[in-house]
């Protein structure tokens, strides 16, 4: 495949994954700084990609660059993923695929916080690897140690982080709608 050719299937490419992910044109410009209508471009193959284009979109969606560009897969299957670390939590991504289940074994540091019940559509599994997680799901309010696992419809309001006491790791896994963002389940101060 010539450089032209994989160049002239990175806008497609884009296009379908940002769909895939229900995200519109105007929420991927706020989270990359790139305008709605040079995104527009570069998805309808009007725009080159460049670096300086592919790499803020390959960190929105939390996928590698080869993913964007469309790069022969590897012949190793282990997964070498770098660590993202998103409001104080390090997140492993256990998953190279973008869409479809997605894992990700996470890092709760030592730290007390309110919770801040947020919904979105989808399911999520939680297991804890080690130390003691929180979740706060609708009125449910339980800590779950190593060894346990939750499971539950994000629609309903949910929280989960340390419970204070030490940090927690854990992997979380969920389907593609729980890759949305989250909405707060009440507004902040009721």
């Amino acid at each position: 495949m010539t450089t032209d050719e994989v160049l002239a299937g990175v806008g497609p490419r884009l296009r379908q994954m940002r769909k895939d992910r229900e995200v519109t044109l105007a929420a991927l410009s706020e989270t990359t700084g790139i305008s709605v209508s040079t995104l527009s471009r570069l998805e309808s193959g009007l725009r080159r990609p460049s670096l300086e284009l592919l790499l803020p979109i390959a960190r929105a969606h939390r996928v590698a660059l080869d993913e964007l560009v469309g790069a022969p897969p590897a012949d190793d299957p282990r997964v070498r993923s770098k660590p993202i670390v998103m409001g104080g939590r390090t997140h492993w991504p256990l998953t190279r695929q973008p869409g479809g289940l997605q894992a990700y074994k996470v890092l709760e540091p030592k730290r007390r916080q309110e919770p801040d019940l947020r919904t979105h559509e989808g399911y999520e599994w939680l297991y804890v690897l080690s130390g003691r997680l929180r979740l706060v799901l609708g009125e449910h309010d339980v800590v779950l140690t190593a060894g346990e696992a939750a499971e539950f419809d994000t629609r309903v309001p949910h929280w989960f982080g340390s419970t204070g006491e030490g940090p927690v790791e854990f992997l979380s896994l969920f389907g593609p709608q729980g890759e949305r963002m989250h909405v707060r389940a009440r507004p902040k101060g009721a």
